[in-house]
């Protein structure tokens, strides 16, 4: 079995009082889960370019790209099952750059991939469902502080 990286971007947004915006995911991986805005970079893109693009689409909201601020490597399933034929049971993984962002336009309204929005303060952080690992990689990057559980 071999496995494809798939290159990826994340967008950390906080609004003025230091909510984070997530968005529920529409589609596999993490179908139901909350998340930040982002996905797959298309070919030819920049990761700003792919940044603000996704960010279009899931959110409505215009962003400008900042500062790099981590990357994680996470599962994203297999391509088709094991023993179906060429490329079968090829596993993948997203390796995704999670980048600072600014709103500078737009309205807020779920669109795309997601099916709804939020601006997560301390009590959504502890209780919504969130993707596997997003709340560590926060905490580990100083996004959010260890109070937030």
């Amino acid at each position: 079995m071999s496995t494809r990286v798939i290159p990826c971007v994340g967008a950390i947004i906080k609004d003025h009082a230091g909510r984070l915006l997530l968005i529920k995911r529409g589609h596999d991986p993490g179908k139901g889960l909350w998340s930040i805005p982002g996905g797959r970079i298309e070919d030819g893109e920049s990761d700003a370019d792919a940044l603000v693009r996704e960010v279009r689409e899931e959110t409505g909201l215009i962003v400008t790209a900042g500062p790099l601020i981590g990357s994680v490597r996470r599962p994203g399933g297999t391509t088709t099952p094991a023993g179906t034929g060429t490329g079968a049971g090829t596993t993948i993984a997203l390796f995704i750059r999670d980048y600072a962002a600014t709103v500078t336009g737009g309205s807020l309204e779920a669109g795309d991939d997601a099916d709804d929005t939020v601006w997560a303060g301390p009590p959504e952080l502890a209780s919504l469902p969130l993707a596997d690992g997003l709340l560590d990689a926060l905490r580990e990057w100083g996004v959010v502080s260890e109070t937030h559980r």
